[in-house]
């Protein structure tokens, strides 16, 4: 049993999708409709462009969507890969719950690309208000003493919450940036290891991004999500869901609230998944699942290799 997964931001490098664009029309149609709907050459940017411009929220979530989504169309249409005979579950790392969407046409390729410009551009926006920071910690596992922690290290008047619960042992907490400076003392006095202060424009996953999921509420409400063909694992809920409406209100929330990916990755070792593959730049989801259960093979598809392998001895 297989569950395919999406990438998140920080996932992004100069040189991602060039080899699938190099080796396949089917993926280069799909980085020149991103291209052209957003009027703007991302594919250039994501080849050989600014590392700096790239890891721009409104450029980063586009553009990895973009990667994602190709390696997707190149297995359907060059190998006549059918997801829908695969997969048990799709799910996402934030952003990348709309990538997983994509790649089952519950959204399409065209929308998408406009979604995420857009929800770039609000989480941008929010942050330019609201002066947030996130600080990834390690080494804690329990959770009453990182709720401890937030606690302590909470300025009055000020947000610190848990944003990413990523793997037993890494998190990630958000907030104003004072307040995450104090987790970043206190945090070895409540049991981590280290912290690493991430390089973010803002307090991602927290209430400090409420101007964001107010501005995609407003333009989520007329997209066309329709029911998904493969159950997705959300976010927000760590459960799965089909309907088109409720992914609507959940692609909303899930700016403000946690990426409850721990428990995603328990819902798939518990509903018996052998295979996890993950579709698109880089390999954090495929690393967060090796520290939670070494027995479910692990696959990363990056690029016509990748993909030449993963047909021929699937």
């Amino acid at each position: 049993m297989k569950s395919f997964v999406f990438p998140g931001q920080g996932s992004q490098k100069i040189g991602m999708g060039k080899d699938l664009y190099d080796n396949f029309q089917t993926a280069k149609y799909v980085f020149e409709e991103v291209n052209s709907v957003l009027s703007q050459n991302l594919s250039t940017l994501m080849f050989e462009g600014l590392e700096s411009e790239l890891a721009l929220t409104e450029n980063a979530q586009p553009a990895l969507m973009a990667v994602s989504v190709a390696i997707i169309r190149v297995l359907e249409k060059d190998f006549g890969f059918n997801l829908k005979n695969h997969a048990k579950f799709i799910s996402g790392h934030s952003l990348g719950e709309y990538s997983a969407l994509t790649a089952i046409n519950s959204i399409s390729l065209t929308e998408s690309a406009k979604l995420l410009k857009l929800r770039g551009k609000a989480m941008e926006s929010a942050n330019s208000i609201t002066k947030g920071s996130m600080v990834a910690v390690l080494g804690m596992t329990d959770y009453a003493k990182i709720q401890d922690l937030l606690k302590e290290s909470t300025l009055p008047g000020e947000v610190c919450v848990l944003a990413n619960d990523n793997c037993i042992g890494q998190v990630v907490l958000s907030g104003h940036c004072n307040s995450v400076d104090n987790v970043i003392k206190n945090c070895k006095d409540f049991g981590a290891r280290m912290s690493i202060k991430l390089n973010v424009s803002g307090a991602f996953h927290s209430p400090l991004m409420q101007p964001a999921s107010n501005k995609m509420a407003e333009v989520l409400s007329n997209a066309d999500i329709k029911d998904v063909s493969i159950p997705l694992i959300s976010n927000v809920l760590a459960q799965t869901v089909e309907s088109g409406q409720k992914i609507k209100e959940l692609l909303i929330e899930q700016i403000v609230k946690p990426v409850r990916w721990r428990e995603t990755m328990d819902l798939m070792i518990a509903d018996n998944i052998t295979e996890i593959i993950e579709v698109g730049s880089g390999n954090v989801l495929t690393g967060l699942m090796k520290k939670t259960n070494v027995k479910i093979n692990r696959i990363n598809l990056q690029n016509h290799l990748d993909i030449e392998n993963f047909i021929k001895f699937m």
